[in-house]
């Protein structure tokens, strides 16, 4: 499959790069950038071709792997859409409900193949501990911290304006979001405040009737720093198992889910509709930090 990039921040540089170059059924063809030089830098290192205009690029490949801030990646991603192009797209796929939809909307029409890079959730350790947990049920409450600093001098994503404009709930909130959800199905209420140093406390109504409280931080002292998921219910307390920080093979394994969902196979399972659902509760959280109220979540897709 030829694959286009968009995109050359650190996530460009530090995964969709390099697993494109690396997957042996992938034409990694080239790299759009809204820095030309950049561009080129990043395709010279992997012996892609830098474009200079967006729908040159979508004419030239298959599909479209995106590695840019959310209001970025939305439009680009609903242009590849539009002209036919799968859709390997960065978390969330969109800042707000509309602009969800209208991907959703666009890959259904077209019958397209998509996934969403939930990264940890991609690995065969986390999807069997979450099926086993889907199937056990009877989960009464869920936790999950996502809680660190990347505004230090050693980290990549400190730089990035809309990581510090938009915090923790949308940078480190689709991780922890896409877990609860794949556990505890659909949320329907949303409560949620933000306190000192980008720390946002978020708890949600799921359907079934359960509670899942997220901690979400991206500027925490490091004494603070923790990144734990634990379900409680009848079947016990069941923590999330540690896993390696392995960004390159996760996005390989979401590549290989584009490729046979495009030759027919199933579709992954996390793709636009669900990347929509997980934008849908961080948009609901969103408005309950600033009304101070309960939310009801009802677009998700």
């Amino acid at each position: 499959m030829r694959f286009g990039l968009f995109g050359t921040g650190p996530w460009a540089h530090l995964a969709h790069a390099p697993a494109l170059a690396e997957h042996p059924d992938v034409e990694f063809v080239g790299v759009w950038g809204r820095n030309p030089e950049k561009a080129a830098e990043l395709a010279a290192l992997h012996g892609a071709k830098p474009y200079p205009e967006i729908d040159e690029l979508i004419g030239e490949v298959d599909a479209v792997a995106i590695a840019l801030p959310p209001d970025v990646q939305a439009p680009i991603a609903l242009r590849a859409a539009r002209a036919g192009r799968h859709l390997l797209l960065d978390k969330p796929v969109a800042f707000t409900n509309e602009a969800a939809a209208e991907l959703v909307a666009a890959v259904a029409e077209r019958d397209l193949a998509s996934a969403v890079f939930f990264t940890r959730r991609l690995m065969p350790q986390v999807d069997e501990f979450v099926r086993a947990a889907a199937e056990a049920g009877g989960w009464l409450e869920g936790r999950v911290d996502q809680v660190g600093s990347i505004f230090t001098p050693d980290n990549p994503f400190g730089a990035s304006p809309w990581r510090k404009e938009s915090g923790g709930l949308w940078d480190v909130g689709p991780h922890a979001v896409a877990l609860v959800l794949s556990v505890l199905g659909p949320v329907t209420e949303v409560a949620a405040m933000t306190g000192p140093r980008d720390m946002t406390h978020v708890l949600l109504r799921h359907s079934g009737g359960a509670i899942s409280t997220l901690t979400l931080s991206l500027d925490a002292p490091a004494g603070a720093e923790r990144e734990e998921a634990v379900f409680a219910g009848e079947a016990g307390v069941r923590p999330l198992p540690a896993l390696p920080w392995e960004p390159v093979r996760a996005l390989g394994l979401a590549i290989d889910q584009v490729i046979a969902a495009a030759a027919g196979g199933p579709k992954p399972e996390l793709d636009v509709r669900f990347g929509a659902a997980v934008t849908a509760v961080l948009v609901a959280a969103q408005e309950a930090v600033t009304s101070g109220r309960t939310v009801g979540v009802h677009n998700q897709a």
